[in-house]
C-alpha cells in the first residue's frame, strides 16, 4: 500500500471514528448530566435517543446525497458540522440546547460514517480487503475506548470536555481528507441540474419526516408508562399520533418509487428479514448493559468515572480482540455456529445481571462485561456474515441500509427499556429486573439461532 493511501486511510479512519467515540464517550456522562440539569433517568435518557435517530436518519439520507452531491464533498461537510456543534454544545444554557447540538453532532459523524467505507473502496485499490479492516479498527476500537476515555475526561474536565476533545480530531482529518481526497468527479450530469424538487425525491423527505415522527412520539408515548395525571394524557396523545405516523409511514413506503426503508424487502427476502430482527435483538441486549452498567457502577456503587470507565474496558477489550478470532472462525465454518455461541454467552452474561448486588465483588461485573464483549466481537462479524448469506448480490446495497436501520432501531430500544424500567432512579432492583429482561431476550435468540440452522439444513441456501 502506498503512502498516499495510508494518508488517505488516517484522514478517513480520524473521520468515521467520531461517530462511535461520540456515542459510547456519553454512556459514563449519564450520571453527571442528571445533577448537572437535575434531570430523572428517563428524562436524561433523551441524550441517547436523539443522537441514534438522528443517525438512523442520517446514515442513509448522506449515502444518497454523496452519489448525488460527491462524497468529498459531504465528507468535509460533516467534518465541518462536527466541528461546530462540538464547540457549540459546552455553551449548551439548557439540556434542550444541548440536545439540539447532540442531534447535529450526530448528523455530521453520520455524513463521514455514510461516505467513508465508499472512499475506500473506490480510491484504495490493492489490498482493499486490508484497508476496510483497519477502518473497522477504528469504528470499534473508538466504540471500546469510548466509556474509557469518557470517564477520564469527566473526571478531570467535566462533562464539557467530551465535546471539546472531538477537535484536534475533526481538524486533524480535515487538513489530511482535503491534501488525500481525490476530487468529486464533477462531469456527473445529475450534480449540475439536480433540482431541490427531485432531490427530496430521490431521498424520499416524506418517508424521512414520517419515519421520524412516527419514532419520536412513540418513544414519548411509551416513556409515559409510569406517568399520571395530565403528563400521563399528554404522552397517550404523543403515542397515538406516533401510531398515526407510523401507519402512513408503512402506506407511504409501500407506494413511493424511492423509499427510505425499502419494507417490500422483508417480505420477498424473509432469511434477510430474520437476520434483522436477530441484530434489532443482539443491540438491544448490548446496548442495554452498555449504558446500563455505567450508571450502575457510579449510581449504585458510587465509583467515580475514571474507575467505571476503567471497569469497562474489559467489555471494548474483550470484543476487539475476539473480532479477528471470529472473522477465521466464521470464514471456516459460516456464522451459525458463533451466532449460537454468542447468544448462549449472552443468557449467561445477562443471568449475571440478575446476580449483581451493590456490593457484589468487581470480579463479577467485570465477568458479565467480558462476556458481552466476546458476544459482541463474535456477532461484529457473524451478524454482517449472515446477512450476505441471506441476501443476493443484488440486493446487498438496500440490505446494508435495512441493516444498519436495525442497528440504531435496536440501540434506540435498548435505552427506552432502561427508562421505563427505571423511570426517575436508577436502582439495583431495576437493574437485576432488566437482566431478567435480557435474559428473555437472549434465550429467544438461542431459538431463533437454532431454526436458522434447521432451515438452512433443509434449503441448503444460506450455505
Amino acid at each position: 500500500m502506498n503512502v498516499r493511501n495510508k494518508w488517505l486511510m488516517l484522514s478517513v479512519g480520524l473521520g468515521i471514528m467520531l461517530n462511535p467515540l461520540n456515542s459510547s464517550m456519553i454512556s459514563v456522562a449519564i450520571a453527571r448530566l442528571q445533577q448537572v440539569y437535575q434531570l430523572d433517568f428517563k428524562a436524561v435518557s433523551w441524550i441517547i435517543f436523539s443522537f441514534y435517530i438522528a443517525s438512523a436518519v442520517a446514515q442513509p439520507v448522506m449515502g444518497k446525497c454523496s452519489d448525488l452531491f460527491g462524497r468529498r464533498k459531504i465528507f468535509l461537510i460533516g467534518l465541518v458540522i462536527v466541528f461546530v456543534s462540538s464547540m457549540l454544545a459546552p455553551l449548551s444554557p439548557s439540556f434542550s440546547w444541548l440536545i439540539v447540538f447532540r442531534i447535529i453532532q450526530s448528523v455530521g459523524t453520520s455524513m463521514m460514517v455514510a461516505v467513508g467505507m465508499a472512499i475506500i473502496r473506490i480510491y484504495v485499490t490493492e489490498k482493499q480487503a486490508s484497508a476496510l479492516s483497519v477502518l473497522a479498527i477504528f469504528l470499534s476500537g473508538a466504540a471500546a475506548i469510548g466509556p474509557f476515555i469518557g470517564g477520564v475526561l469527566i473526571h478531570w474536565w467535566d462533562w464539557h470536555s467530551i465535546f471539546i476533545v472531538n477537535i484536534p480530531f475533526v481538524t486533524a482529518s480535515f487538513l489530511f481528507a482535503w491534501k488525500t481526497i481525490p476530487k468529486d468527479d464533477q462531469s456527473k450530469p445529475v450534480t449540475g441540474r439536480l433540482t431541490i424538487r427531485k432531490w427530496l425525491e430521490l431521498i424520499d423527505a416524506p418517508g424521512i419526516l414520517l419515519f421520524t415522527i412516527a419514532l419520536v412520539t412513540l418513544l414519548i408515548g411509551l416513556l409515559s408508562v409510569k406517568s399520571t395525571g395530565a403528563i400521563a394524557m399528554w404522552h397517550l396523545i404523543a403515542g397515538g399520533i406516533g401510531l398515526m405516523a407510523l401507519v402512513t409511514f408503512i402506506r407511504h413506503e409501500l407506494k413511493t418509487t424511492s423509499p427510505f426503508i425499502p419494507l417490500r424487502a422483508f417480505s420477498t427476502y424473509p432469511e434477510m428479514t430474520w437476520v434483522n430482527i436477530q441484530f434489532t435483538l443482539v443491540n438491544i441486549l448490548f446496548y442495554a448493559l452498555f449504558f446500563g452498567m455505567p450508571t450502575y457502577l457510579q449510581q449504585v456503587r458510587h465509583l467515580n468515572e475514571v474507575h467505571t470507565g476503567m471497569i469497562m474496558l474489559a467489555l471494548g477489550l474483550c470484543s476487539l480482540i475476539i473480532s479477528p478470532v471470529a472473522g477465521r472462525w466464521i470464514d471456516k465454518s459460516g456464522p451459525r455456529p458463533a451466532l449460537i455461541v454468542s447468544a448462549v454467552l449472552m443468557t449467561f452474561g445477562s443471568i449475571l445481571v440478575i446476580l449483581l448486588q451493590e456490593a457484589s465483588p468487581v470480579f463479577i461485573v467485570v465477568l458479565a462485561l467480558a462476556v458481552f464483549g466476546v458476544n459482541n466481537g463474535l456477532n461484529a462479524v457473524g451478524m454482517q456474515a449472515a446477512l450476505f448469506k441471506s441476501t443476493p448480490k443484488e440486493m446487498i446495497g438496500v440490505a446494508s441500509g435495512i441493516f444498519n436501520t436495525s442497528r440504531y432501531l435496536g440501540t434506540i430500544l435498548s435505552s427506552l427499556l432502561i427508562g421505563i424500567i427505571m423511570g426517575e432512579t436508577f436502582s439495583v432492583t431495576g437493574f437485576q429486573t432488566l437482566g431478567v429482561i435480557l435474559t428473555v431476550l437472549a434465550v429467544s435468540l438461542i431459538f431463533m439461532s437454532l431454526r436458522r440452522q434447521e432451515s438452512t439444513d433443509k434449503s441448503g441456501y444460506l450455505g
